[in-house]
């Protein structure tokens, strides 16, 4: 069975459903590559994928190792190359709502880093990383 359904719904859209819960993304091309930029577009989604990852296996190890980490952020910045267009790297700033043992830092820096989105990542997708501490 699949995971995502996507249909194109014509100028330059799409919509992404994911099968098991009925949630939909709208995707729309950015206004530098012909589109309206009024929606994610899909390299969005992919450095999002990165943020969203990172927080939730750093939430898991939080949980396991008994971590207050609720409130965390992170900020994201796609930064394209052309020829041929691709994303070249994502930076991910991470601010933590309180301050954390060497220890703590430890335990959530691997459980991001380590996250499956961050491992999938090929090498020519530059990956920085700033947990902020």
């Amino acid at each position: 069975m699949a995971t995502i359904e996507t249909t194109y719904l014509g100028g330059l859209r799409t919509e992404a459903t994911h099968v098991q819960s009925g949630t939909k993304i709208i995707t729309d091309a950015p206004v530098d590559n012909q589109g309206r930029g009024e929606a994610f577009s899909p390299t969005d989604l992919l450095s999002a994928s990165l943020g969203s990852c990172m927080l939730t296996i750093m939430g898991i190890a939080a949980r396991t190792h008994n971590i207050d980490m609720d409130g965390t952020q992170c900020s994201i910045t796609k930064i394209m190359a052309a020829n041929p267009r691709r994303v070249a790297e994502i930076v991910v700033n991470f601010r933590f709502p309180k301050s954390y043992t060497d220890k703590e830092k430890k335990i959530l820096e691997h459980a991001g880093l380590t996250c499956p989105v961050h491992i999938s990542l090929g090498e020519d997708i530059k990956k920085t990383i700033d947990f902020g501490w």
